[in-house]
């Protein structure tokens, strides 16, 4: 990578990430940058459906809105214009709306970088375009001194946004996003901001982490620190897990259990992705609905899934008792046709996309549904009765849309 190695802590103490100060001054050698929450705005939300220290590190705060996007500030500029962004580790660039964007109506409801304003500024003019699972921005690349939490990254390329068509982007308490993944994924072959502040010396450690505040009703709601950790946030040793694959922070998993209980996800390994941009928990639809069955979350009437369980239930339910292997049985039903995987994110074949054989059809997936509902039942050793309840009651918690695999 031309860098030291680059470590993601994600401490996973709370649930929030969103940027209200930037404290300017390093603390105890660590660059730090501190999260807050605010006040749940339902209507938003509905339109938009995002002390000591270890080693030298500079903190951001962030702040929390709704739990679903934690943001921070940062300057671009000299002096600096101020930006309050995602710090996304699901991404690798650094983008906020340009002055010239002028058709697209998000751009009027955020911050603007104004390139004649400053004296750092300098032309690249390449042309770039990254697409996010809630809307794509587009336009051309930049470059700029930038200011994170308390230090200053020099030459940093970023993104300009002249379009951000996507209703999301209008309605964010963003203003644009700070990529942290690896340079693998980043559009324009830009240098991630991350990767510069470590060839700089910038930092101490080629290390940052997250600490994200779930308790609304504190101020703070998180920080991100760079270079380091705070053990204010934490008690004990840390488990550090390789990643599999640079591009996305990924990494593989043993297993997902329920109540205790394998769900046999994981029985020839898969892999995950730590995503910091998003709030969401994202896997195959018959786990997440697992999930939230347990949890009590409510969820929508599948008519393809009860369907399936009146007209194929038993037969399954047969062949599982005869030791069929599971992945072969809606084939055997006459609902599915192998043919290999889609994945979410491009090029990673994650948690997301690893029941093998799925086809498009409704059909299919809900009986792939209905296979790890009655495996996972059987290993209980309940009995049929018990079994069809379990799943007549699974089906009401899940639409059987093939594209719908995420839980809050």
């Amino acid at each position: 990578m031309g860098t030291p190695r680059l470590a993601l802590h994600l401490l996973l103490l709370s649930s929030v990430l969103l940027f209200d100060a930037l404290l300017a001054t390093p603390a105890e050698g660590l660059v730090r940058v501190a999260l807050k929450k605010r006040p749940v705005d339902d209507a938003q939300l509905l339109v938009a459906l995002g002390g000591n220290a270890e080693a030298k590190g500079h903190v951001v705060a962030l702040k929390n809105y709704h739990n679903a996007q934690y943001h921070g500030e940062i300057g671009i500029g000299t002096p600096p214009q101020n930006f309050t962004v995602i710090f996304d580790t699901g991404s690798s660039n650094l983008w906020v709306p340009s002055s010239k964007c002028f058709l697209s109506i998000a751009c009027y409801f955020h911050a603007s970088y104004k390139a004649k304003r400053s004296s750092t500024y300098k032309k690249n003019g390449k042309m770039v375009a990254i697409q996010y699972g809630t809307g794509a921005i587009s336009r051309y690349v930049s470059q700029d001194n930038v200011q994170v939490g308390g230090v200053v990254v020099k030459n940093q390329d970023f993104i300009e946004a002249t379009r951000e068509p996507s209703i999301t982007f209008m309605v964010a308490k963003f203003d644009g996003i700070l990529g942290l993944g690896f340079k693998e994924i980043s559009k324009g072959d830009v240098v991630p901001v991350w990767y510069n502040m470590v060839s700089q010396g910038l930092v101490g450690s080629p290390i940052f982490t997250f600490w994200l505040n779930r308790h609304a009703g504190e101020g703070q709601g998180g920080e991100i620190v760079f270079g380091g950790i705070d053990p204010n946030h934490h008690n004990g040793d840390h488990t550090y897990v390789p990643v599999t694959r640079k591009g996305y922070w990924q990494f593989d998993m043993g297993d997902v259990l329920i109540g205790g209980n394998s769900t046999g996800l994981c029985a020839s390994r898969c892999a995950a992705i730590a995503d910091s941009g998003t709030s969401l928990l994202s896997g195959p639809t018959a786990i997440i609905t697992q999930i939230n069955e347990k949890i009590g979350a409510p969820g929508v009437v599948s008519q393809e899934c009860k369907a399936v369980v009146s007209q194929y239930g038993q037969r399954i339910l047969d062949l599982l008792l005869k030791e069929i292997e599971p992945s072969k049985i809606c084939s055997l039903v006459g609902l599915c046709t192998p043919n290999g995987t889609q994945g979410v994110r491009a090029g990673i074949r994650s948690v997301l996309d690893h029941e093998v054989g799925r086809s498009n059809d409704v059909m299919c997936h809900a009986c792939e549904m209905a296979v790890v509902w009655m495996t996972n039942q059987l290993a209980k050793n309940q009995t049929q009765d018990l079994i069809f309840k379990y799943i007549n009651q699974a089906c009401f918690l899940v639409s059987c849309n093939t594209n719908e695999r995420i839980t809050s």
